[in-house]
């Protein structure tokens, strides 16, 4: 499989809605237009250096994007990375590209000095989660949080 990951730009617009569409329908929600218009122009804002993407490309077209937050942490002095968003098009799951997607944001991480990086999943989430106890170690933290 030849994938091409790069950065989030203007012209994946349509692209990038497709996708983040699926991946909201596999968690059975879905957003507002004006979510997707602000979240998209947040995420391809240069000025905007905390909130970014990448997107996935195979010669079909886009098959995958992650998204990526930038935060301080009060336990540390650098920022962490937290991984909001990741999404494989189910005709190319099981190929290495959610872990590509993952790996390529450990990578920019890397790159802005950030060694932490976390993520949040559903525990009955057992194909993704195959995947994440290969790639990241699980914490025994549990969320909580008011609407």
């Amino acid at each position: 499989m030849s994938v091409t990951i790069l950065p989030l730009s203007a012209s994946d617009k349509d692209d990038w809605r497709s996708l983040w569409h699926d991946y909201l329908a596999f968690y059975e929600t879905d957003v507002a237009d004006e979510v997707y218009e602000n979240t998209f122009s947040r995420l391809t804002d240069p000025s905007n250096h905390q909130q970014h993407a990448l997107i996935a490309r195979q010669d079909t077209g886009p098959v995958g994007l992650v998204h990526y937050i930038y935060h301080p942490h009060n336990w540390r002095i650098e920022n962490v990375c937290y991984l909001q968003d990741l999404y494989v098009s189910a005709d190319v799951r099981n190929q290495g590209l959610g872990r590509a997607l993952i790996e390529a944001v450990y990578t920019e991480a890397q790159n802005q000095g950030v060694d932490n990086v976390y993520w949040l999943t559903q525990d009955f989430n057992h194909s993704a989660r195959k995947l994440y106890d290969k790639v990241a170690e699980l914490t025994p933290f549990i969320k909580y949080q008011k609407s």
